[in-house]
């Protein structure tokens, strides 16, 4: 039908235009907007257009929990199922997690914390509780290793590092650089699994001069540190999965802006009431 369109035309051209294009009049076609169920194919039409838009500006990472939000911040109105039915009936499709991987080795005879949050883990204020845990990250030049550390009370990432080597180095340099963030006062319960790295004698030495207390996971039990996993899978399916990285220094620069520029700043988290970590953290402290 001519009226429909005129509707799903493009936007860049003026209604009017559209109408002298397939000859009719702007009346005639106003008028059949205003019917009851063409309000609502209209609606539906915007609301698919916007839709596409937030899905392909956010990386196809928003599926139908948090694009009402999305769409309710740019002034249209959505319930969840209604976002759900027309991203499904338009192929809108939020990316999917792909297995679970262990990538822990905790075969060694140091000394390992007692797991001081068994499984609590949420905080009631910033630089409380930390998670941390490693990842790999594949690029042209061979497995690259993220570390990061994690604030539980706003689920932000508080300090990060990224090397071709998986030693203590890595896990420090992530520590070091959320300590030189967050400045946290001393009492602070730093949990990660019971991994070399964090077991090792010079990283529990930077925890002790910082006045910060050790909790390690069970061993094998990822669940314990299920914060963190959290992340790392919304990192790899919404960014990582699709890129290829030739070189250590352009998984470094996509990270970068993945984690600091999105993940932080923008991404509206389900445990945070669809806000960010950044607007969380403002929110609770103004």
């Amino acid at each position: 039908m001519r009226y429909r369109a005129i509707l799903a035309g493009p936007v860049a051209l003026p209604i009017g235009r559209r109408c002298e294009l397939l000859g009719v009049s702007r009346s005639g076609y106003y008028a059949w907007c205003h019917r009851p169920t063409c309000r609502r194919e209209a609606e539906n039409a915007i609301l698919v257009q916007v839709i596409r838009e937030i899905s392909a500006g956010t990386g196809r990472t928003y599926g139908s929990p948090r694009m009402p939000l999305e769409l309710a911040a740019r002034g249209l109105r959505c319930g969840r199922h209604r976002a759900a039915r027309l991203m499904r009936a338009h192929g809108i499709r939020a990316k999917q997690a792909r297995r679970f991987v262990v990538t822990t080795d905790s075969t060694h005879s140091l000394p390992i914390a007692p797991n001081l949050v068994q499984q609590v883990f949420t905080a009631t204020q910033p630089n409380q509780l930390w998670f941390t845990d490693i990842t790999y990250v594949q690029t042209g030049e061979g497995w690259a290793y993220l570390a990061v550390v994690l604030d539980a009370f706003s689920r932000r990432v508080v300090g990060w590092a990224l090397d071709q080597d998986l030693s203590t180095d890595l896990v420090r340099t992530a520590l070091a650089r959320a300590l030189a963030t967050r400045r946290p006062p001393a009492g602070l319960v730093h949990h990660s699994d019971q991994g070399c790295q964090y077991a090792s004698t010079v990283y529990r030495a930077v925890l002790t001069a910082a006045g910060i207390h050790c909790s390690m996971s069970r061993r094998g039990n990822c669940y314990d540190n299920a914060v963190v996993e959290s992340f790392f899978a919304t990192l790899k399916v919404e960014r990582v999965y699709d890129r290829h990285y030739a070189t250590l220094e352009e998984a470094r620069a996509d990270l970068t802006d993945y984690i600091e520029g999105f993940y932080n700043r923008v991404r509206r988290h389900s445990t945070l009431g669809y806000v960010s970590p950044v607007v969380y953290e403002l929110r609770k402290a103004a």
